[in-house]
């Protein structure tokens, strides 16, 4: 940033940067990178490739505020995890909430057959954890995920992102084992704001990364 200049190119820029902070935890015993799609699986077959290990899915879904669902109220992820977030001055009805999370829980089932198919997920318990996204916002969606993936009995939980607000990786740590995320901005605003391209990922972008990560190293 020193010439004023965006600190990622793109999402697999960010992620051979963010593997650069991750190489303390290359060649433990059953190591495992989780994505968060869309956005996180291009950084985390980054990550996967530079330290030689396993790239799976884990899927998360933000809950939007009724009317304004660009805000997180919270999310939800595989295994059943709900995570609201604190919302000081408004008020959600529950029937609300129950209807984001209907809908939500639909897509969240729709993306696990799209982009695994009839394979079962790969098998945390035990493993060291590397759980990555593209970025942390309201860090909604992946407190969720850490929370499910805590769940599963990892022995060690790290979560990774390339970029985030400060407080948002700051309170992840009460979940994790570790954190990392080596650019932390003030002010934050949004992920996309830190890509010079931060294109929307498709489907098919995180299928045909998740195949080629599968020819890069043998899954456990």
């Amino acid at each position: 940033m020193k010439d004023g200049t965006l600190p990622f190119r793109d999402r697999h820029h960010a992620g051979q940067v963010l593997a650069s902070h991750l190489a303390h935890l290359a060649g433990r015993p059953g190591l495992l990178v989780l994505a968060l799609p869309r956005g996180g699986v291009a950084v985390g077959y980054e990550v996967a490739a530079a330290l030689h290990a396993p790239l799976d899915v884990f899927i998360v879904r933000k809950l939007g505020f009724p009317g304004h669902e660009e805000y997180a109220m919270g999310a939800i992820a595989s295994g059943g995890v709900r995570v609201l977030n604190d919302m000081p001055g408004l008020n959600v009805d529950e029937r609300d909430i129950e209807r984001a999370t209907a809908r939500e829980r639909a897509e969240l089932q729709r993306r696990e057959r799209l982009y695994r198919g009839d394979a079962p997920p790969l098998a945390i318990a035990g493993r060291t954890v590397i759980v990555v996204d593209d970025g942390l916002a309201t860090g909604a969606t992946m407190r969720a995920a850490a929370e499910a993936i805590r769940a599963q009995s990892p022995q060690h939980l790290c979560v990774a992102v390339p970029v985030g607000a400060s407080d948002s990786c700051e309170a992840l740590a009460a979940i994790a084992d570790e954190v990392v995320c080596p650019f932390t901005p003030q002010p934050f605003h949004a992920v996309g704001l830190w890509y010079q391209a931060f294109p929307q990922a498709s489907d098919a972008e995180v299928h045909d990364l998740l195949e080629m990560a599968h020819g890069n190293v043998a899954h456990p």
